[in-house]
């Protein structure tokens, strides 16, 4: 629906002014501007948290409450667009189970009894337990967990109290292996969102990349542009996902074997002499070496491999040189499968230089930098102890930009090496449904002195803190403006309360702040508030305040391709050399494979299948299952498994089953989804499910959980990724 919103009327909405509503009024009755029948309407610009994608977000509140929330047009990514989980947040906003006060437990840790106090109170307690726990461990001895943007300003409060200590689950349990391998190879990561030019593109390749499944609005969109433009798309997955049903080649890949695919695409897009020999000679090195090393990794020897025909092989690699450079090899997201990720997405990257695709129209575009304002600080205290979760020579390639990863961190606490971790600080982030291994997590928290969560949700890990904080919505908050480089135009994005916190809930920022003032850190929080703090860094930019917080996003000229740059913006390809590294000189300085090679996993074991898993377009992860719309829509989640393999255990759709994996650790009660489409050696799952807090009303012990199915990874040894697509799981019929 085109906004019928004039800037000139959203900068007199900023200043308590009339605004136009985005609905088109209906034909029997005519509202003035800014009113609905006798009632005012506001329109506020923020962008979503129901994900983790910061959609541009229109909220329309009446008398400070919320009516509705609706795409916002001046957005210039989702321009509009909103997806189910957007609309929701309506439904986050008003749910009945919301942490509403301060809480200090009372019970044993899992029991759930807690005691009401006030914010003083809670923030005293608070603040004496870190004092205490320096003087005992020294700084170290507390590990931040925290997830989201608006975990920033924790996240500076506690390098100011002075641990080294913190771990997304974002770096070691999703992305942080592909980074690293676009890093080697094009001298920059990949970042968000992922700079993939799919409107432009005459060839999509997705390698276990589920679009549509994991709902990005603007992604979508782009995607469904450039198949309506005439882009082929070849998917690469065991499961016949909503992409897979609109591709002119689908490749049921056996599990674990997609680097042998890569290889023999490129072995035939080589010695056929396909590749782009212009871009290569003027921006690559190392392909003397690639040439030699792919001869081996025939499409014949792929077949048998990979279990895709060598002649499919060939017709894709043809049709991916056919295109190119407009080839969009989407890097994916969620890569850590097998704990060789980095050699894979190596070998991603590698495709997409032989095709000349990146920071090419169709293919990766580059990113583009703009001005952004820095609030100065005190240095922040330095540890005299190393990382608690690694050694450098242990993970040599783990970024520091990921500042820990989280299964180091558990497994510190657990043993007490290479120092003791007793306590743990919780922000945003569920962490016995986002880290593997969730029965190391429980044993781990019976070492610590100390745990403390803030939240929005009553999440399982409530049930065992010593002190729970109530956090604002997203729709209830200030949080630090998104700054988007990887986007053709570049732009800032505002998120602001649309209307005030409900109950006794805080915003992130004042709670850190708070925090800050108690332990005596208040110079590492110099700005007064979010309107000085937004200020200061948007300074550079040169942009009106006031259009900002109105139109929500603002967006500036970008240098997308390798012809709009100049010497002024910087090396093109920021790797030692200066080149394209199809051979990475940092991973031979290392004496690592620095050409990517095929290693087999392991296989199901007899009567067993790989378990994989994914994602829903109404749920993200764990924290919509509580969500009363999306809840009706999608209530629980079902485990696939091919109709064929159904018929011969003498199974059908629509039975209960458990599943049980390798180590014996068994699922709640599941409905069995038979269908055609996934392989007959793999079972699916979508992740986030089987919540098992009682406080959830309507997540708790709805669907089952994936996450416990986990008891094993596999870890990169480059980067400590955790591959877990390598536990394996039996079926058994539901008994009575």
């Amino acid at each position: 629906m085109k906004n019928s919103i004039s800037r000139r009327t959203f900068l007199k909405a900023a200043t308590g002014a009339a605004a136009i509503s985005a609905a088109a009024p209906v034909a029997a009755e005519v509202h003035p501007p800014g009113w609905r029948g006798s009632t005012r309407v506001q329109q506020i610009a923020t962008n979503c948290e129901m994900c983790i994608w910061r959609c541009g977000v229109m909220a329309e509140v009446a008398d400070g409450k919320l009516l509705k929330l609706q795409g916002n047009a001046h957005h210039p990514l989702t321009k509009g667009k909103l997806c189910a989980r957007g609309n929701a947040g309506v439904a986050l906003l008003n749910d009945p189970d919301r942490l509403k006060y301060p809480q200090i437990r009372t019970g044993e840790r899992g029991e759930g009894k807690f005691k009401r106090v006030s914010w003083d109170e809670a923030l005293d307690f608070f603040a004496n337990k870190l004092q205490d726990l320096k003087k005992k461990y020294g700084p170290e001895g507390v590990a931040l967990f925290p997830h989201g943007v608006h975990s920033g300003f924790f996240s500076t409060l506690m390098k100011a109290y002075g641990t080294p200590n913190s771990a997304e689950p974002a770096y070691a349990q999703c992305k942080g292996p592909r980074d690293v391998a676009y890093l080697l190879t094009f001298g920059r990561p990949v970042n968000s969102p992922e700079p993939v030019d799919l409107e432009e593109s005459k060839c999509i390749v997705l390698i276990g990349s589920h679009i549509g499944e994991n709902v990005f609005t603007s992604q979508v969109a782009a995607f469904s542009d450039g198949l309506a433009k005439g882009a082929k798309l070849i998917v690469v997955d065991p499961r016949f996902s909503t992409a897979a049903s609109k591709a002119h080649y689908w490749l049921p890949i056996k599990p674990g074997t997609d680097t042998a695919l890569l290889l023999a695409w490129m072995n035939v897009i080589i010695t056929e002499k396909l590749y782009d020999k212009e871009y290569l000679d003027q921006y690559a090195i190392g392909f003397k070496e690639l040439e030699a090393h792919v001869q081996q990794y025939t499409p014949e020897w792929a077949e048998s491999i990979t279990e895709i025909p060598a002649a499919k092989i060939r017709e894709t690699a043809h049709l991916m040189a056919d295109c190119r450079p407009a080839v969009a090899l989407h890097p994916g997201r969620h890569v850590t499968w097998y704990g060789n990720d980095t050699q894979r997405g190596r070998a991603m990257a590698i495709l997409t230089a032989l095709l000349g695709a990146y920071g090419r129209k169709g293919g990766i575009f580059l990113p583009t930098k703009i001005p952004q304002g820095k609030i100065p600080l005190p240095p922040m205290p330095e540890s005299e102890r190393s990382r608690a979760d690694r050694v450098g020579s242990v993970y040599p390639l783990a970024s520091e930009e990921a500042q820990g990863l989280t299964q180091g961190l558990i497994e510190t606490t657990l043993t007490g090496n290479p120092y003791p971790i007793k306590a743990w600080v919780v922000y945003g982030q569920n962490i016995f449904e986002s880290i593997p291994l969730p029965q190391k997590t429980h044993q781990a928290i019976k070492n610590l002195e100390f745990m403390a969560v803030v939240d929005v949700l009553p999440m399982e890990q409530t049930r065992y803190a010593d002190i729970v904080l109530p956090e604002a919505t997203y729709l209830e908050r200030y949080d630090p403006p998104a700054v988007v480089t990887t986007a053709k135009r570049p732009f800032i994005s505002v998120r602001q309360p649309a209307v005030a916190p409900m109950y006794e809930s805080k915003p992130g920022w004042w709670i850190a702040k708070q925090m800050a003032k108690r332990l005596k850190l208040e110079d590492y929080f110099p700005w007064t508030d979010p309107q000085d703090h937004l200020r200061r860094l948007i300074a550079p930019m040169k942009l009106s305040e006031t259009e900002l917080m109105s139109l929500g996003a603002v967006a500036f000229d970008g240098k997308p391709y390798i012809e709009d740059r100049t010497e002024n913006d910087g090396p093109l390809f920021p790797t030692q050399s200066g080149k394209i590294e199809l051979l990475s000189s940092v991973l031979k300085d290392l004496n690592l494979d620095a050409l990517p090679k095929y290693e087999a996993v392991e296989p199901p074991p007899a009567g067993m299948f790989r378990f994989i898993y994914g994602r829903a377009p109404v749920h993200s992860f764990s924290r919509s299952e509580n969500n009363a719309w999306l809840d009706d829509i999608m209530p629980e989640n079902p485990v696939w498994l091919n109709s064929e393999v159904a018929a011969q255990l003498g199974m059908h759709d629509g039975q209960k089953v458990v599943l049980e994996n390798q180590d014996g650790v068994k699922s709640s009660v599941i409905t069995l989804k038979t269908t055609p489409g996934i392989r007959k050696d793999v079972v699916f799952g979508v992740h986030g499910f089987g919540a098992q807090s009682s406080s959830l009303k309507k997540a708790f012990q709805h669907g089952f959980s994936d996450n416990a199915l986990m008891s094993r990874i596999a870890v990169d040894p480059l980067t400590g990724g955790t591959g877990m697509r390598v536990n394996f799981v039996r079926i058994h019929a539901e008994k009575g």
